[in-house]
């Protein structure tokens, strides 16, 4: 829309965050590394990581409206790397709601609080692939901690194409889900109410709430809880509530994220061909202390 328009808001007090053609109040940006925790050692000084860094410039995730959906893929001539769909505007406390679509595999996710040029934030996962979380929470250099209520896989039917998820099967993990990374949340929904409402193939509903100066974010999947995390309270190595708050400040923007394939996952994490789409996006910001 263009900034003079006044965004319509409907009877809950949302407001929509894409208008269904364009790509107006967003902006690409590549997916590139940056500092493990604020005032932490600098991934982008690592010598092994230049080439990577120099590729993910290069070769950036592509964005694109399809049928009134957002779809975000790796480039097609040179896969394999990633990049972020980037809010134009700042949002301290507020309600998000979105429609996702995933292919299988996918790994995505919403993030909050995202500092405008860095990676830094923090991400609701949409880790649609095996050993992934969705709704769960990473800290993109806020000390890379991970909490999620469980992790997931695919079931497939009798010609082996993907047609649900499952809980993951300990002994065939790619990433093992340790002991901390469910204790960090404080609140933890049911793996099998989730995987009841989860539509495979088809589009599923996301809510994130997100409050605070230390900010307590909370997410649902068609209406069911998945998870929520205290920021204020986390414990986690190298995590420090009071530097990051700090180093985010009150608000941040919002990103989509389309993921690189490293060489732990490969295209287990990001297919060839795949992508992820979003629509329906839409924010209600809230007061301190609603």
């Amino acid at each position: 829309m263009a900034p003079q328009d006044e965004p319509a808001t409907t009877d809950e007090g949302f407001v929509p965050l894409f208008d269904g053609s364009t790509l107006a109040g967003w902006h690409a940006a590549p997916r590139t590394f940056g500092s493990v925790w604020p005032g932490g050692p600098d991934l982008a000084g690592r010598a092994d990581l230049a080439q990577a860094d120099a590729d993910a410039r290069a070769y950036p995730a592509r964005w694109e409206v399809v049928d009134g959906a957002i779809e975000g893929f790796q480039d097609p001539d040179h896969p394999g790397f990633g990049g972020y769909l980037v809010s134009d505007r700042t949002f301290g406390d507020f309600e998000l709601r979105l429609e996702m679509r995933p292919d299988w595999p996918a790994d995505t996710g919403v993030m909050l609080r995202r500092r405008r040029d860095t990676w830094h934030g923090l991400q609701v996962l949409v880790d649609h692939r095996k050993s992934g979380s969705i709704g769960g929470f990473f800290g993109n250099g806020l000390a890379n901690f991970h909490a999620v209520p469980y992790v997931l896989d695919v079931s497939t039917g009798a010609d082996g194409t993907p047609d649900g998820l499952v809980l993951e099967d300990p002994a065939t993990t790619l990433e093992p889900m340790t002991p901390d990374k469910p204790a960090r949340l404080v609140r933890r929904g049911d793996p099998e109410a989730f995987l009841a409402a989860w539509r495979f193939g088809d589009w599923n509903r996301l809510r994130v709430r997100c409050v605070g100066a230390k900010p307590r974010a909370t997410t649902w999947v068609n209406d069911v809880l998945v998870a929520e995390i205290d920021l204020a309270t986390l414990e986690a190595p190298n995590y420090d509530a009071d530097a990051v708050a700090a180093f985010l400040g009150r608000s941040g923007h919002l990103a989509l994220e389309v993921h690189d394939n490293d060489p732990r996952f490969g295209e287990a994490r990001w297919a060839r061909g795949a992508r992820c789409r979003w629509r329906a996006l839409e924010i209600k910001e809230l007061s301190p202390g609603d």
